[in-house]
């Protein structure tokens, strides 16, 4: 089992994928919370981060690349992973091929979870966050726009591409997300 999830910011992935690792057993590795855990256990590549973001500068690919590879040869993510939010790039894309190619641990599929703009400003704004003002979450919709779908293209080419319905019950979007994972 070694699945990304694809998905805008509050399409799900993060409820789902803990779903989804919970269900099939292995770790859901989310590129956040390495860099949270990361920066706080102050190892090497945490330094690294940390100091990138007390900069205002986004963590190098090479950091984060480093991190998943941690990640990744742990003894629970040896028969599978999730990965939530990562790639979000298709340099980090390429590197995580030739990560997984060297480790000869391909990825299985690439879970695009579709959901509507309209009901993705909804779900975040109901949240309640300060900063998930509607102008903040367009905004983030629009990045991942156009971040992702060079991503889609890519994995759509490779074979690995399945777009879920991410909307409705969590129960129900769960089943479809089991469906195509198994229907792969």
């Amino acid at each position: 089992m070694k699945i990304v999830l694809l998905g805008a910011p509050g399409s799900g992935k993060g409820t789902q994928g803990a779903e989804l690792a919970s269900h099939y057993g292995v770790p859901k590795i989310a590129s956040g919370d390495l860099l949270r855990e990361a920066v706080a256990s102050g190892s090497e590549l945490g330094q690294k981060a940390k100091a990138a973001m007390d900069a205002g500068e986004l963590v190098s690919d090479d950091t984060v690349i480093g991190m998943i590879r941690e990640r990744l040869n742990e003894p629970d993510a040896q028969n599978g992973f999730i990965l939530d939010g990562f790639p979000r790039s298709l340099a980090q894309a390429e590197a995580l091929d030739q990560l997984l190619d060297e480790l000869s641990r391909p990825l299985q599929r690439v879970i695009h979870m579709q959901v509507d703009n309209e009901e993705i400003v909804g779900r975040l704004a109901a949240r309640g966050r300060a900063d998930d003002t509607e102008e903040a979450i367009r905004n983030r919709l629009a990045v991942f726009a156009e971040q992702t779908e060079p991503l889609v293209t890519y994995y759509e080419q490779r074979g690995l591409l399945t777009p879920v319905n991410a909307t409705g019950d969590i129960d129900a979007i769960q089943t479809r997300l089991i469906e195509a994972i198994e229907a792969a």
